[in-house]
């Protein structure tokens, strides 16, 4: 067995679980925060959409970075590409490192977005404000994307 493939694969499963779980987390805050406003007023349902789903994008992000660490090993193809002890190890490290940033990020997220949608839930009239606030901390989600997809590609296998 080829102990770099089996890191490789444990650092994928990882970025792939670990932030949909933040994600789902992020949400749950979020939908329950949102289900409490829309028994009061079902109107704001429209303004509500995007401050539940937000905390959701750090699972597609984990996604990502899983699904580019697959391709660099031919996962999906036909001949997988066997990485060393230290290229396996170096995948499970950026991918873990990934995995609990976007988590950490999807919980803050789904914070924030209660936060505003109490905004909302008093006044309507100041949905844009409060959707910037949760977008602040997206910030810092899409900076571990774009770190783990810039490492990736630094690992040659």
């Amino acid at each position: 067995m080829e102990f770099g493939l089996v890191f490789a694969v444990l650092g994928i499963i990882s970025v792939m679980t670990i932030s949909g779980i933040g994600s789902s987390i992020g949400v749950g805050y979020a939908g329950q925060a949102a289900a409490g406003v829309l028994t009061e007023d079902p109107d704001k349902f429209g303004l509500m959409i995007p401050l539940v789903g937000l905390p959701g994008t750090q699972g597609f992000y984990g996604f990502l970075i899983g699904f580019l660490a697959m391709n660099k090993l031919n996962l999906l193809g036909g001949a997988v590409k066997t990485p060393s002890l230290c290229q396996g190890l170096q995948i499970l490290a950026i991918c873990f490192v990934v995995s609990f940033v976007e988590m950490v990020s999807a919980i803050y997220q789904g914070k924030v977005s209660v936060a505003s949608i109490g905004i909302v839930a008093k006044k309507k009239e100041e949905a844009g404000k409060a959707l910037v606030l949760p977008v602040f901390v997206e910030i810092y989600a899409i900076l571990g994307l774009a770190s783990g997809f810039l490492l990736l590609q630094g690992v040659k296998i």
